[in-house]
């Protein structure tokens, strides 16, 4: 089975993640000399591995039960960097699919850039397994990545940008996994992320920052302990650490909708944070911002930096926790 990592802390017997293909006659991609299917719900992990309990693992900076890899098991790493330069290297392996010459095509510009260094290349055309109707997905790294993402996708000769008639094709894309979004929040908190079709093949494209290898935030959030679930109505304070996978907005409840807490309003006001390990939500939000959440209550902190807030872990097997922008 093939893994997609999720997140920058991992204990130290497993790296968290999910189920990206698994071994399927049913499937439609090729890897390793056998049939694979492709997988793109997080929770579906806990049924894929039904066989394979030891891939069950308590994460402490999540507080919960997730997925994830023993370290022990794994027989290869692929590196979003090293793909990157292994297609620029050999450029006529990805070019037999027009996306993939799509692809080629912006990693030269990336590298005519000189930035190079500031982006990777995931998805199935990292591990090998693309088609012909493959996605292209990018990983960019720190807030210099970010701006050197944000200059590539401005760049209509390379990537065209979802708007006018072209939000229909991104609304329809998206609105399975925002249940309750309105048409245009949705395309307004959809078009803030780095995200658009080729010139080219007229593929999909998105690329999603990560922090940088230095980045202390997530350390200093310590651990996550769950104690419940809630849905509020709440304002965005401060979107300055939002920007990057894992992403933490400030924010400030405004409204208790529902909760598996008593008395819920007494602790709304000491909700302060809203966490989101899934680029779903990087780059969405911007200060001021209302949003309606729905997502695990969670105390989190160490030592003087504690408090509560709303976490929208992706394993989550009663559905998927939102995080919409209201009009």
């Amino acid at each position: 089975m093939v893994f997609k990592v999720i997140g920058d802390i991992h204990p130290d017997t497993h790296y968290l993640g999910y189920v990206k293909y698994s071994p399927s006659s049913l499937g439609n991609r090729r890897l390793l000399g056998r049939t694979y299917r492709h997988n793109t719900v997080v929770s579906k992990s806990f049924g894929i591995l039904a066989d394979h309990t030891d891939h069950y693992v308590y994460s402490d900076a999540l507080g919960c039960v997730i997925t994830g890899v023993p370290r022990n098991r794994v027989r290869r790493h692929y590196s979003c960097r090293e793909a990157l330069t292994r297609i620029l290297s050999d450029p006529a392996q990805t070019a037999t699919v027009p996306v993939g010459r799509d692809l080629v095509t912006i990693l030269q510009a990336i590298a005519s850039d000189g930035t190079g260094h500031l982006f990777g290349v995931t998805g199935s055309f990292l591990v090998g397994c693309f088609t012909a109707a493959s996605d292209i997905d990018l990983v960019c790294y720190g807030e210099e990545g970010y701006h050197a993402a944000r200059r590539l996708f401005s760049d209509e000769s390379l990537i065209v940008p979802y708007q006018g008639p072209r939000t229909q094709q991104l609304y329809r894309r998206r609105a399975k996994y925002l249940v309750g979004s309105g048409f245009t929040a949705l395309i307004r908190q959809e078009q803030r992320k780095l995200q658009g079709i080729t010139k080219g093949s007229g593929a999909h494209i998105n690329c999603e920052p990560l922090r940088a290898d230095s980045d202390t935030v997530s350390p200093c959030l310590g651990a996550m302990k769950e104690i419940g679930e809630i849905q509020l109505v709440a304002e965005v304070t401060d979107h300055s650490q939002g920007l990057l996978t894992p992403a933490v907005y400030g924010i400030s409840a405004r409204s208790v909708l529902g909760s598996t807490v008593d008395d819920p309003e007494r602790l709304a006001p000491r909700i302060t944070h809203v966490f989101s390990h899934l680029g779903a939500h990087t780059g969405a939000f911007r200060t001021g911002d209302r949003l309606y959440l729905s997502g695990r209550l969670v105390h989190f902190g160490r030592e003087r930096h504690e408090g509560f807030g709303v976490s929208l872990t992706p394993w989550s097997l009663r559905g998927d926790y939102l995080a919409n922008l209201i009009d």
